[in-house]
């Protein structure tokens, strides 16, 4: 079968694409508001976008054209953290994707530890053993959208943490114990699972 997207209502647009691109990690946003309240919430529309200089990128669905409260956030004082989800941490991950009012503070709803950051305003995950301090340099709001849409934030990193125990020599990952998760469709997660190797080909 082929979709014209134009003919279809955007939740089976979201169903499409969310069950087939994947699995897709999750950047676990944590911002804080002009008021002080913090923010915590996570997003698989995410990914690195370079790294000369890195940067990555999120994404956040506009549903019934209403802001999430991370977005206000970054578009008000341009800082997040990027806080890594590993197998260890997916309850209290998910605990955070649901809907709040503006005043809750989810690292307290969600009983998560927090610590500060080095440069930016905005609190890290202490039990992420790799965290991003970012600036926004970028945002984007999709247009023709038939419920919101979503905006595009690019975002530059000032600041990594790595935590000793997913280092390994010469600036290379420790998969066995880093132990990502990424996201599927509906209520699924994935786990890394089985690896394979390819040797590229030389240019």
């Amino acid at each position: 079968m082929q979709f014209n997207p134009n003919d279809l209502d955007y939740i089976a647009v979201y169903k499409l694409l969310t069950g087939s691109i994947i699995p897709r990690p999750i950047g676990w946003i944590s911002s804080i508001s002009e008021d002080g309240i913090n923010n915590l919430a996570p997003f698989s529309y995410f990914n690195a976008v370079g790294e000369d200089p890195p940067h990555v990128m999120f994404s956040a669905g506009r549903g019934n054209n209403t802001n999430k409260d991370t977005l206000n956030n970054v578009l008000a004082t341009k800082q997040f953290v990027v806080n890594m989800v590993t197998e260890a941490l997916a309850e209290q991950m998910n605990s955070t994707a649901k809907s709040v009012s503006p005043e809750v503070d989810e690292f307290e709803m969600a009983g998560i530890e927090s610590i500060p950051s080095v440069i930016v305003k905005p609190l890290r995950v202490k039990e992420s053993p790799i965290t991003f301090e970012c600036e926004l340099v970028h945002h984007y709001f999709l247009e023709d959208h038939k419920n919101g849409g979503a905006c595009v934030i690019i975002g530059r990193i000032v600041m990594m943490h790595f935590d000793d125990s997913v280092l390994l020599d010469n600036y290379k990952i420790n998969l066995e114990n880093y132990k990502p998760i990424a996201r599927l469709a509906g209520s699924n997660y994935a786990k890394l699972g089985e690896l394979f190797s390819i040797k590229r080909i030389a240019e």
